[in-house]
């Protein structure tokens, strides 16, 4: 069993991330919360006891762009999917997000023709295109070289401010730049830590002093985790 009474509570409008050992359960809750798995008790609402269904945007650690279709289209994706005419309006939208993300000379282009930071800002730009105030995020970053990743990373944080978002990560320093609370999870049935909330907003500098401290209680969280029954 990897959940039972777990208790998870995300604040509007600010990031909470999330870290713990392979397999203790953090994919498996993104997808519960975003309706993608089926099968636990338990509900998913906000602080009115309303659903969150159709409230979501959730990006995967892969890109996951359709090789067939530009930058633009994939961007796109999400209304096409919903059968939606893409107007004017909504492609300006689109083109006006790929600008922000410094992809706009890429707009027609194919994924094959981007390097991986340009193709996690595309895979960005798509999630932010379908607007939902609760943002789901799963190890987004990490299969990008660091300083790649350290840009990335304040990018995101620029352009989800005022969102609701859970970001899963295995990155403590990552967590720590970007999240107002961070979590760790462990055990099996999975349980949650108190969280630390680090001083300032994101996206933080990686060489701030009150971060490096919390950095060395987190990590002494996560080896603790790991011996979690």
């Amino acid at each position: 069993m990897l959940f039972e009474k777990l208790d998870l509570e995300l604040p509007g409008g600010l990031i909470t991330c999330l870290l713990g050992p392979s397999g203790v359960g953090k994919t498996s809750l993104l997808r519960l919360i975003a309706g993608l798995a089926h099968g636990a008790k338990g509900s998913v609402a906000d602080h009115r006891a309303t659903p969150v269904a159709g409230r979501i945007a959730y990006m995967a650690q892969q890109d996951l762009l359709l090789p067939w279709c530009s930058v633009l289209n994939n961007v796109l994706l999400g209304a096409r999917l919903r059968g939606e005419a893409t107007t004017g309006a909504i492609e300006a939208r689109a083109r006006e997000l790929l600008a922000r993300v410094r992809l706009a000379d890429s707009a027609l282009a194919r994924p094959a023709q981007l390097s991986g930071g340009m193709r996690q800002r595309a895979a960005l730009a798509r999630t932010l295109m379908e607007q939902r105030p609760i943002v789901l995020m799963d190890e987004p970053f990490s299969g990008l070289d660091a300083i790649t990743r350290y840009e990335i990373q304040a990018l995101a944080a620029r352009l989800l401010a005022g969102r609701t978002v859970l970001l899963v990560t295995h990155d403590p320093l990552e967590a720590l730049r970007l999240g107002h609370r961070v979590q760790v999870m462990s055990g099996r049935p999975a349980r949650l830590d108190a969280a630390l909330e680090p001083p300032g907003e994101p996206p933080r500098d990686p060489a701030d002093p009150a971060l490096l401290t919390h950095q060395a209680e987190l990590l002494k969280r996560l080896a603790q985790a790991r011996e979690a029954p």
